[in-house]
């Protein structure tokens, strides 16, 4: 398949927005707390979007997942409860979700790949994210793609598990 990775547009919203819906309900399906408080919402994806920060992997000309990309841009993360393995430059990322047409491609593990490429063409080597303790298939990504569970960090009055993966230096 031929797949890309590139920012998105607020023309994109619409179609954004149904793959962060059929995440939320499979986050429900699942039993997990995460994303049923009203978060995210178009807004948040629209604010990606105009900091820059919002990405779409596409397959062909089809939006197929979503997530926001940052550089240093999550305060909560200096108060982390536990240890970061740097204190270094970070890129961190939100709000990953594939199409529900999409699951079981193994696309997570290709927008992390993306992520990573974005940290090394940035020369930013650490890569930090978080989750809700009860979202099992982000646990398994996280896992799958060498990140280190390094404490905990809070958002919205909710404890989220906060993960970092060090890069290797290209030359």
């Amino acid at each position: 398949m031929n797949y890309s990775f590139r920012k998105a547009t607020i023309a994109e919203i619409p179609e954004i927005w149904e793959i962060l819906q059929q995440a939320i309900l499979r986050r429900k399906q699942d039993g997990s707390q995460q994303w049923q408080d009203g978060y995210p919402n178009p807004t948040v994806v629209q604010n990606d979007i105009n900091k820059g920060a919002g990405f779409v992997l596409t397959e062909g000309e089809t939006i197929v997942g979503y997530t926001a990309i940052l550089i240093n841009d999550e305060p909560e993360y200096a108060n982390i409860k536990g240890k970061w393995l740097s204190n270094d430059d970070f890129v961190v990322f939100h709000r990953v979700a594939l199409s529900e047409k999409h699951i079981g491609k193994g696309l997570a593990k290709k927008i992390f790949e993306f992520i990573e490429e974005f940290a090394n063409q940035h020369q930013v080597y650490s890569i930090k994210a978080d989750t809700n303790f009860d979202n099992v298939a982000m646990l398994k990504i996280f896992e799958k793609m060498g990140y280190v569970l390094c404490g905990k960090v809070y958002f919205r009055g909710g404890e989220r598990l906060a993960f970092e993966k060090i890069l290797p230096q290209l030359s």
